[in-house]
């Protein structure tokens, strides 16, 4: 429109505009401006200036070629490292499914199924292998899920139509605790996962969530309902269907870890906090030094890492992979994972003060690559002066 007002439409090319109709390759963007004429109401560019320009033009174009060039090289080794992964996932699946799983019982704990274990358990596979490594010592049936899971409708029930007074007898606690406990539940679902907004009001798995962890409160009243659990009932419904899932659930929260630190037996989480500090100092003795120094105790970080099994604060494709080899090693695993953890970011935390390592602990970098995060944990020496974990 432009050439047409000026009367330009008809004016042959120049030199500088041949250069560019020749260029098998332009990059997208203003630098080609460089070779444009100059308005008509200015002076022509010099000779010098109009060949400094072609040229500074041409190594912009090399460059621009260079760096696609790049693109396209990372782009395909990206795509080859998936095919290469997903081959090895299939493969792994396959060895799962008609290998290892038919014959549980004699193949678990063999040296081969170990090292599958700890390369990660295939997603379709995996709420079947935690089932089975978990286990249902409980003896919880569907039925028996089904029972309270009406307990925990018809307490709601209750609640909601303004008769907290019933059957505070035999429910083992008073109505203001179990309404307490309740809102407590509602509100702890709204803040699982939320980047998922799966869980949350209206989200396809929030029923789910909270039918499980009601029905658990009705289960195990002498327990009840404890800020964390809804991160760790939310994993397993990812990957199990509801009743195994509670069952699941159950059983785990039995286990002696869980349940010193889910009933707040400080006793015993002190005796915890004392071992994890021998092979911390073990393992780690600069940064160990470094935490005394900024009074920083273990029960500023682990609580949190043990109450969710790390779903909170580490990216939960990771996170499952702890919970793979948590389920196969026990407790023992959790404790070497935070040291992993520790180690990891060693560098990081000496150079922080204790309110910067709390906040850092707290919600873990988004982007930690999974191969150098196992590695950092497989350093881990679980062993102090001839102890092992559970001795300690």
């Amino acid at each position: 429109e432009y050439e047409e007002k000026t009367g330009r439409a008809h004016r042959p090319l120049s030199p500088k505009q041949n250069v560019r109709k020749n260029l098998d390759f332009e990059p997208l963007s203003t630098t080609a401006l460089i070779l444009e004429d100059r308005p008509a109401n200015l002076p022509a560019k010099p000779a010098e200036e109009a060949q400094k320009h072609r040229q500074q033009y041409e190594e912009m174009v090399v460059q621009a070629k260079k760096r696609e060039l790049k693109e396209a090289q990372k782009r395909k080794k990206q795509l080859e490292e998936r095919c290469k992964l997903e081959d090895s996932i299939g493969s792994a699946v396959l060895t799962w499914n008609n290998e290892i799983l038919p014959n549980w019982e004699t193949m678990c704990c063999s040296r081969k199924v170990r090292e599958l274990w700890w390369q990660g358990i295939p997603p379709s596979v995996r709420g079947k292998v935690w089932s089975l490594a978990i286990g249902n010592e409980l003896n919880i049936t569907h039925e028996l899920y089904d029972i309270c899971l009406a307990r925990a409708k018809e307490k709601w029930r209750s609640l909601s139509t303004g008769g907290a007074e019933v059957e505070c007898e035999d429910a083992g606690f008073s109505a203001a605790d179990r309404e307490a406990s309740l809102e407590l539940i509602k509100l702890d679902i709204s803040r699982t996962f939320p980047n998922l907004c799966i869980f949350q009001q209206g989200g396809p798995y929030h029923d789910t969530l909270h039918s499980i962890l009601g029905a658990y409160t009705c289960y195990r009243p002498d327990v009840g309902y404890v800020q964390g659990m809804s991160f760790i009932a939310a994993v397993l419904i990812l990957n199990l269907d509801t009743a195994d899932a509670f069952i699941a659930f159950s059983n785990l929260l039995n286990k002696p870890c869980q349940m010193a630190f889910f009933r707040v037996d400080h006793g015993l989480m002190l005796t915890y906090f004392a071992a994890f500090e021998v092979f911390f100092e073990e393992n780690l003795p600069k940064l160990f030094a470094h935490f005394k120094k900024n009074n920083l105790t273990p029960d500023i970080y682990l609580i949190d890492w043990i109450f969710t099994l790390y779903s909170k604060s580490l990216p939960l494709d990771l996170a499952c992979r702890v919970w793979d080899v948590f389920c196969r090693d026990g407790e023992e695993f959790l404790f070497r994972t935070a040291l992993g953890i520790l180690k990891l970011f060693e560098d990081i935390l000496t150079k922080m003060d204790f309110i910067h390592i709390a906040q850092f602990l707290t919600k873990l970098p988004e982007d930690l690559p999974s191969e150098e995060f196992f590695t950092s944990i497989a350093a881990i020496q679980m062993q102090s002066r001839n102890k092992k974990w559970a001795q300690v």
